[in-house]
């Protein structure tokens, strides 16, 4: 039974990183399992709503059915309720891209935002996907705030990300991950500079849990375009998204169960 579940999560998860889809041959030869198997796993998910089949090209890809699962749940967190009016505010303070993440085991979510920008040039995120944990502010704002063996773990596990998805100034060494931590720690926020996505920036604060000894639960940032956004521009958001990430923490209304290996960042 386990196997049975384990493959059509990877099933799933390889969908959801390719819009496209892909036939039966390449799904059965990618997740490395026997073509009836893949069939009978694609029919299934067709079946249950999960995927659909083109009638031309005869690729398989995710339909909405797991994003409306996802958005049912984090309408029952009430996160979105509590964080909206919180990232509003902010978005009419800076005038740029507010977002917030919510940590789901190594990885980190985007969950929610807030546009600032009302004209020209503007920035818009990756609502829904997972973060880039060495390449961005948000990123190296969580990890400041786990032990060092967890962060090298984490990043070995996750490595740096394609090259080509990065900026040019993105990390692409451990070493250099954890001088830039420690540096994250000191000043208790990260920052990121053409490293996420070449042309952009961002500032961010972890969202630290309600007691002392509690995991961090997510972070919340401010992303702009750096034709507009010098360095000493986007430090001077730092106060503001420290003071939004303590805000948060106390009203957060969902926690994160995992071992309390948190180092706290002092903001």
């Amino acid at each position: 039974m386990s196997q049975q579940i384990d493959r059509t999560l990877d099933v799933l998860e390889l969908h959801a990183g390719n819009p496209d889809g892909f036939p039966l041959s390449e799904t059965a030869s990618l997740l490395h399992i026997p073509k009836g198997a893949a069939h009978r796993l694609l029919s299934q998910l067709v079946e249950r709503g999960y995927l659909e089949q083109d009638p031309i090209s005869l690729r398989y890809r995710l339909t909405l059915r797991l994003v409306a699962l996802g958005f049912q749940h984090l309408t029952n967190t009430g996160l979105t309720d509590m964080c909206q009016p919180q990232l509003d505010k902010m978005a009419e303070q800076t005038g740029e891209l507010v977002r917030l993440t919510v940590v789901n085991g190594d990885n980190l979510i985007w969950a929610a935002e807030a546009q600032g920008a009302k004209r020209g040039l503007r920035y818009d995120g990756n609502y829904g996907r997972t973060v880039n944990l060495t390449a961005t502010a948000t990123g190296k704002s969580w990890l400041a705030t786990l032990q060092d063996d967890r962060i090298k773990h984490v990043v070995e596990t996750q490595g740096f990300g394609d090259p080509e998805d990065v900026g040019p100034q993105a990390l692409r060494n451990l070493d250099l991950v954890m001088a830039e931590i420690s540096k994250t720690r000191e000043r208790g926020f990260g920052i990121a500079y053409e490293e996420g996505e070449p042309g952009m920036c961002a500032v961010a604060a972890a969202i630290p849990g309600t007691t002392k000894d509690a995991p961090c639960v997510g972070t919340i940032s401010v992303a702009a375009p750096t034709v507009r956004t010098p360095l000493d521009k986007l430090e001077s958001w730092a106060p503001l998204v420290i003071e939004a990430s303590l805000h948060l923490s106390k009203l957060w209304p969902i926690r994160a169960f995992q071992p309390a290996t948190v180092a706290r960042i002092s903001a």
